[in-house]
C-alpha cells in the first residue's frame, strides 16, 4: 500500500493510461451500439459516412488517412457500405488507380438521421460540452505525439 512517503506503483491497472483509453473507449463503443443500429451502420461505417457526409467524392486513401487506418483495412468497410445502397465507388478517370467514394441518395438522406446521434452521446456523457471540446483536443494531441514518437 503506497503512503505518502512511498513510491507509487506504475504498474497497477488504475494508473495505466493505456487502460483507461482502452476502458473509456469499450464504454463509448457499448454507448453508441444500439444508437447505430437504428442507422443500420457499425461503429466503423458510421466513421466512414461522417467523412462522407462532411465531404463527398473522397479518395478511399484519404479517408483511410483521415482514420488513421490502412486503406486496405477500410476495404471491407466500404464494400459493406456499398452493399447496403450507401455509397457508390468508382475509378477516377484520370488516374485508374485512385477510388473514389461518393455517397448515394440513401447516404445522403441518412444523415438526417444521424443527427441524433451526437446528441444521445452528448447526454450520455453527462459533462459540460466546453469540457468534451478540451478533452477532445488533448486526445488528439495525444494521439500526434505518439505518431510522431513512434
Amino acid at each position: 500500500m503506497a503512503t505518502e512517503h512511498s513510491p507509487i506503483n506504475y504498474l497497477q491497472l488504475d494508473k495505466q493510461l493505456c487502460f483507461a483509453l482502452y476502458s473509456t473507449s469499450l464504454a463509448m463503443t457499448k454507448l453508441y451500439k444500439p444508437l447505430l443500429e437504428k442507422l443500420g451502420l457499425t461503429y466503423p461505417q458510421y466513421l466512414v459516412m461522417l467523412i462522407l457526409w462532411e465531404g463527398d467524392g473522397l479518395a478511399l486513401k484519404d479517408i483511410a488517412e483521415q482514420l488513421h487506418i490502412d486503406s486496405g483495412a477500410l476495404t471491407p468497410v466500404i464494400k459493406r457500405l456499398e452493399a447496403q445502397g450507401l455509397l457508390q465507388r468508382q475509378r477516377q478517370a484520370d488516374n485508374e488507380r485512385t477510388l473514389e467514394i461518393g455517397l448515394t441518395p440513401a447516404g445522403r438522406a441518412l444523415r438526417e438521421q444521424a443527427q441524433a446521434v451526437p446528441l444521445a452521446v452528448g447526454v450520455a456523457c453527462a459533462t459540460p460540452e466546453a469540457e468534451i471540446h478540451a478533452l477532445r483536443e488533448q486526445l488528439q494531441q495525444l494521439r500526434k505525439n505518439l505518431i510522431h514518437n513512434t
